[in-house]
This record gives C-alpha cells, sequence and structure tokens, in this order.
C-alpha cells in the first residue's frame, strides 16, 4: 500500500531545501522513498534539485513543477524561494512524460501518456498530471488520457506557473528540466480512491465578447476585431499591455448547463489567457467560434463560502474516512498576487482545518499555478482562477 508524508519550506539554497524537506517528511531512512514529487518557486534551481535528489534518495523517481508559491500542512508561503514536497513510498505507481507540449498536439502528448502508464501498470485507478501552463490546450490533454484509460479513471492536478509573468515555467521528470514539458502519474493501489472538487468565487459581468474567428486554442477574433485589442480595451489597458497584466484582472467566463451550475456553485466557468500571439490570445482550452465570453468580478463573499461548501461535500463523499494525502491546486491569481486582499491564511484554515485528524492536518502539497483539473458533473474538467482540492483516502 502506498503511504504519503509531506513537507514545505521556504529555503534560498535549492540543495539545503531538499534536504530539510526530506528530513521532515520521511525521516533520516530515505531508503524507502520511491517517488518524490516536488514544488517550487522560480526562484530555485531545478537542476540543483534534481542532484539534490540524486544524493540524497538515488534510488527514488523524481518529479517536479515550478510555481507561484505553495501550500503545505505547514500552511501558505508565496515567495521566490518556496519548495514543497510530497513523498510516496510503496510501489503502485507508474510515471510518464512528455516534451513540447502545445495546443496542437496537447490530445497525442497525453494520449501517448497514458498508454505509457497503462502499459507499465494495468491497474491504474487514478491519475495526478502537471503540464505547462503556458501555451497547452487543456481539454485535449483530458481528452487524450480519457482515450486510453476512459472517462471512470479521474485526472487531477494543475498546469505549472512562474511568477505571474507568464514567460517560462518547469516540469522535471528525473534529470530532464523542461519549459513545455508534462509528467503523468498513475497510481494503482486498489485501496485508495480520490474525491476532487473545484471552485472560484467570481461573477460574469457587461455583454459578453463574441468569438468571432478562432483555431484550436487560438482566439483570432472578437466581435470582428483583433481579439488581443478587443480584450485589452475592455480592460481599459493599452493595447501595447502584455499578459501578465490581464492575468489579475481578465478571467473569461463561459456559460455553464444549468446542471453543471447547480453543482459548481456558479453560473460559469473560468479561462484563463495565457499568452499573448501578435493580435491573437491564447487561451486555455481549445474553442469554438460563436461561443461568448464575459468579463468578470471576483466576489469575496463568495470566494469563502463556497470554499467551505465544497470542503463539506468532499467530507460528505469520503463518509468519515481519513484522508491518507491531499493535493491542491490554487490560481496564482487567488494569492496575494490578485491585489493582495484576499486573506490568503484564512482561506487556506478553511481548507484544512475540517480535514485534520487528531490536531494534525494530512499529508498536503499545494501549488499556486495557471490552472486546475477537478471532476464537474461526474467529468474530468479543466478550471481556472480556481481552488481545487484532491483528497486521496483509503
Amino acid at each position: 500500500m502506498l503511504k504519503f508524508s509531506s513537507y514545505s519550506t521556504r529555503m534560498v539554497n535549492t540543495k539545503r531545501g531538499v534536504l530539510e524537506c526530506l528530513e521532515s517528511a520521511v525521516g533520516d531512512d530515505l531508503s524507502n522513498v520511491d517517488l518524490l514529487i516536488w514544488h517550487a518557486s522560480v526562484g530555485h534551481d531545478f537542476h540543483a534539485l534534481v542532484e539534490a535528489c540524486k544524493e540524497y534518495a538515488p534510488q527514488a523517481r523524481v518529479v517536479a513543477a515550478s510555481c507561484c508559491g505553495v501550500v503545505g500542512a505547514e500552511g501558505v508561503s508565496e515567495s521566490m524561494k518556496d519548495i514543497a514536497l510530497m513523498a510516496v513510498e510503496g510501489k503502485e505507481f507508474a510515471v510518464a512524460h512528455g516534451d513540447g507540449l502545445s495546443g496542437s498536439n496537447a490530445f497525442e502528448q497525453c494520449q501517448a501518456m497514458a498508454r505509457s502508464l497503462q502499459e507499465q501498470d494495468p491497474g491504474i485507478n487514478m491519475v495526478y498530471f502537471l503540464g505547462s501552463g503556458l501555451d497547452t490546450a487543456n481539454d485535449r490533454c483530458l481528452a487524450g488520457f480519457e482515450s486510453v484509460l476512459g472517462a471512470d479513471v479521474t485526472v487531477f492536478g494543475a498546469t505549472s506557473s512562474d511568477n505571474m509573468k507568464g514567460l517560462v515555467n518547469f516540469q522535471v521528470v528525473d534529470g530532464q528540466v523542461m519549459e513545455q514539458g508534462a509528467y503523468a502519474i498513475g497510481f494503482s493501489d486498489p485501496t485508495l480512491k480520490v474525491e476532487t472538487q473545484a471552485t472560484h468565487g467570481f461573477v460574469a459581468v457587461g455583454e459578453p465578447f463574441v468569438v468571432t474567428k478562432s483555431e484550436g486554442n487560438r482566439i483570432q477574433e472578437l466581435n470582428g476585431q483583433p481579439a488581443w485589442e478587443e480584450y485589452t480595451r475592455r480592460l481599459g489597458l493599452p493595447s501595447s499591455a502584455e499578459c501578465a497584466d490581464t492575468i489579475p484582472i481578465g478571467a473569461l467566463a463561459e456559460r455553464l448547463s444549468e446542471e453543471r451550475a447547480a453543482e459548481y456553485g456558479n453560473d460559469h466557468i473560468l479561462r484563463a489567457v495565457t499568452q499573448r500571439d501578435g493580435h491573437s490570445m491564447v487561451y486555455a482550452t481549445e474553442i469554438e467560434e460563436g461561443t461568448q465570453l464575459w468579463l468578470t468580478a471576483r466576489d469575496e463573499p463568495l470566494i469563502f463560502s463556497e470554499m467551505d461548501r465544497i470542503v463539506q461535500e468532499i467530507k460528505g463523499r469520503i463518509e468519515g474516512r481519513t484522508p491518507v494525502a491531499v493535493f491542491h491546486a490554487d490560481c496564482l491569481a487567488r494569492g496575494r498576487f490578485l491585489f493582495n486582499r484576499i486573506i490568503k491564511e484564512e482561506l487556506v484554515g478553511k481548507m484544512q482545518y475540517p480535514f485534520f485528524e487528531d490536531g494534525s492536518c494530512p499529508p498536503w502539497l499545494g501549488m499556486y499555478g495557471f490552472g486546475e483539473f477537478a471532476r464537474l458533473g461526474g467529468d474530468n474538467e479543466y478550471h481556472n482562477y480556481t481552488t481545487a482540492l484532491y483528497v486521496i483516502y483509503r
């Protein structure tokens, strides 16, 4: 059976940060660790992280991703030097990865990863997926996994990020450091199940844009105008603005069906613009011409009330069982980078305290990234601007 442990720290020196996390999470004897899952802010050297893992736990598989801050059982931190670990003991897992992930090849790349996982271990029953947060069609990623593993296998995870610049992000598998890659961990412990749910807390405002020209995950025209110029005009920004200027204020909303909206606690699902491509906007999923997109405004009370709701719904579904690990993805715009208004420690407390057992938080690995994967309406779904919780229990 798989065993999970975690730790997070703010440490300038990457090697010392790795050692502190390993010793605090696992103890002095690291020989039984089989898998190391890392989140680290972009101030860390990912090659140094890999070398430290090889030195201290050479038998372990290593995966990592860059982020804009971490959340662990120790709390939340959004510095340039955060590092967090989920350590796994046991053999019931498989690891696959791809490089050069993009909007045009997301389906094929993730289909190949799914085939690799299945070939390594046909008992895979859940997948933790971490992809690039820049030019990727994340709905096609999910379709690629489902084409091999089936829609009943829950895919949860996130997309990596930088410090909200939208310039570079990193993914690591063993000795390979990538900037537009992805990894997938398939867990096959038959005693484990996972419950996932996401919430955002924004409301659609004003008249919608209409996508009048698009190709794949690129929006070329909005309302018959060049997309970037029309988008920034409505945001009150100059057309010379860069993607980083739009992330805090530029969440776009797509209308949900009534049934999915009732479960989500919101009439719309949010999408992010991850890059500017000339006059076009790189969208987080593929998008059809004719789609309506609303600008949004954040609703602070809704953020907190919906957090309470999804935590209680997850707890109800696990029926009193104790989580063995919680993975967690948060949009970087919900942390201090969104005008420093949200009391992030209070929000994290609301999501963690209900899962405490005998006064202790379960092993917890959270990150501030560009996007989140969690089920909605019984389906695997990609989200932006949410808090997404993935509770693994036995």
